[in-house]
């Protein structure tokens, strides 16, 4: 089996939602890979630096480095691991993140083109995401999309006598975690019971101002904040909708382990969601940001349970796609 060195972001797992280093990682090592990680560095510039000297001190033992690519500050990082990559002659595979990631490409075309023109592959997590580079004149790009484990997902039939909403994703302002607050408001408001249960860890401050506004708008709403996996899951059995009310997005695993547990979704439309999601057959797409049309969705799963659950059945069947049984065999033949 080849030697891999992943590079990406491994901070403090009990404040923040595993990330891709951490799941794609673990996978790999489990099919008999040998991977060295970098970095679990806090300090942003000892984080680059730690990412730097890992790439130096392994050079002569790993086939290929993987670059976890966002278009934020992980750009640089991206950047300056790859420029590395190239001195050393490391075959380097930056995977894609992100669903700004496009006007990225479009705001910093030079070091876009350094990084991934001179990529031994660029992997892109989602159909979005390679559409939006090949439409930008970038190729070499192999599409191997997000997977999950399936048998940690049990799909469960919902009933609908009353609306519970669940919201999986990190607090911050580009998931837009106000809207889902606004919606519960907003069914409230048209005499229409339903509950709203949102987890996930803070990232920039948005969670305490999410509490705040609900209190503002008299609404009651759960916060759990980080829990793991099997304990989200577990929480979503008494659940019967799942909303994700993102301004930006790829290829949410929240949303694809959703579908797996056979929850209908409501998702704005953005990014890679209409790549994933297909408009009232796995689920209900709607306009970013707009209250109005998550209620008037909303109200179409509880007015229609049987349609809800064939989506919610659909939904399923697109998840199984997803499986890493399936999905490692293109990871296989990149990494031959």
């Amino acid at each position: 089996m080849k030697t891999i060195l992943y590079i990406g972001n491994q901070l403090n797992k009990t404040k923040r939602n595993q990330s891709s280093i951490d799941v794609l990682g673990a996978l790999l090592i489990s099919e008999g890979y040998k991977v060295f990680s970098a970095s679990r560095e806090r300090n942003i510039i000892l984080r680059l630096l730690h990412m730097l000297w890992t790439c130096f001190k392994f050079r002569s033992k790993v086939d290929y480095v993987l670059i976890d690519t966002y278009s934020t500050l992980n750009f640089y990082y991206a950047f300056f691991v790859s420029q590395l990559c190239r001195l050393l002659k490391l075959k380097y595979i930056p995977i894609l993140h992100g669903g700004n990631l496009p006007d990225r490409l479009k705001k910093s075309p030079k070091l876009s083109k350094i990084i991934f023109n001179s990529a031994y592959k660029n992997i892109a997590p989602s159909k979005y995401i390679q559409s939006s580079f090949e439409g930008l004149g970038y190729g070499n790009i192999v599409c191997i999309p997000n997977s999950i484990e399936l048998n940690n997902y049990v799909f469960q039939e919902r009933s609908f006598d009353k609306i519970k909403l669940l919201w999986v994703r990190s607090f911050s302002k580009i998931y837009n975690p106000l809207l889902a607050i606004k919606l519960l408001k907003g069914l409230k408001d048209i005499n229409i019971s339903a509950e709203l249960c949102m987890v996930g860890p803070d990232n920039d401050g948005s969670m305490q101002e999410a509490i705040d506004y609900a209190n503002k708008q008299e609404v009651e709403v759960t916060f759990t904040g980080k829990l793991s996996k099997q304990e989200w899951i577990e929480l979503s059995k008494d659940y019967n909708i799942f909303i994700n009310t993102t301004n930006f997005d790829n290829m949410p695993v929240s949303v694809m382990e959703a579908m797996a547990l056979g929850l209908p979704i409501v998702s704005t439309n953005v990014g890679g969601m209409p790549f994933l999601i297909e408009d009232n057959l796995t689920g209900i797409l709607v306009e970013p940001d707009s209250v109005e049309e998550l209620i008037k969705a909303v109200q179409g799963l509880l007015n229609s349970p049987k349609k809800s659950n064939i989506m919610a059945v659909n939904a399923r069947k697109k998840a199984e796609q997803l499986d890493w049984n399936i999905i490692k065999e293109q990871w296989y033949k990149v990494l031959k």
